[in-house]
């Protein structure tokens, strides 16, 4: 985050937090957020849009929320954490969601990226291991109005096969290898992004399915919380 733009957040944050209305607060604090995340690179204007007008305050925890604009991660319980701005943005615009897309997400967390995704296509469906989050999540993009979304507590590594084929697949937690269910419920013609590698060492690959094979393109490294269940359970036993 350049120095400028750290400064406005500073100052939206901490003068106009204060006084109502809060949300004209937060409306001028995820502007300069776009800022920021045109400045890192991200060029995309649909994804950028979403970015603007999905309220992350609301997918964090009260006390954590007059630093919802920063880029950065932040708890959001349950000992998970919410990605920050620019890797949502930067795995997002990967995807490249298109308005018909159908979009698998495994690892829902509170909601954010499955919230900002459908602004972005026609239909999300999100998966959680945490139960107790996946519960909240449901409940939250409900009452916001994300009736695109749909959220299933369970093991993602498995996907989502009633609902399969999908467009596009994008995963918030770190698998040691791509789960091959993942690769089998991916469309012909479709990307996926995902973390992949151990506890500290991470690469983003960003995937495509073209004639049924798959190739491999290293993006960015990265670090996300393991992905656990069948992921975790299969790695220690190799």
């Amino acid at each position: 985050m350049t120095q400028k733009t750290a400064v406005l957040l500073t100052t939206i944050l901490g003068l106009s937090l204060s006084r109502v209305p809060a949300e004209g607060a937060y409306r001028e604090a995820r502007q300069a957020m776009v800022v920021h995340l045109k400045e890192r690179g991200i060029t995309n204007e649909r994804v950028l849009k979403a970015m603007e007008d999905v309220p992350r305050h609301k997918f964090v925890p009260a006390g954590h929320q007059p630093f919802a604009y920063n880029d950065d991660s932040l708890p959001i319980g349950e000992r998970q954490t919410i990605s920050p701005p620019y890797i949502v943005a930067f795995m997002t615009e990967q995807l490249q969601p298109l308005p018909d897309d159908r979009v698998l997400e495994i690892g829902t967390g509170s909601g954010y990226q499955a919230a900002v995704l459908s602004r972005l296509v026609k239909e999300v469906h999100t998966i959680e291991i945490v139960e107790p989050l996946a519960v909240s999540a449901a409940k939250r993009l409900r009452e916001m109005g994300y009736d695109n979304v749909q959220v299933k507590a369970g093991d993602g590594y498995q996907g989502w096969k009633e609902h399969a084929p999908f467009d596009a697949i994008i995963v918030t937690c770190a698998p040691s290898e791509v789960p091959q269910p993942l690769v089998d419920q991916l469309k012909e013609g479709g990307r996926m992004i995902i973390p992949v590698g151990e506890r500290y060492i991470q690469t983003l690959y960003l995937l495509k399915k073209l004639d049924g094979k798959i190739e491999k393109h290293s993006t960015i490294p990265v670090y996300f919380v393991p992905m656990t269940g069948q992921a975790e359970e299969k790695a220690t036993v190799e």
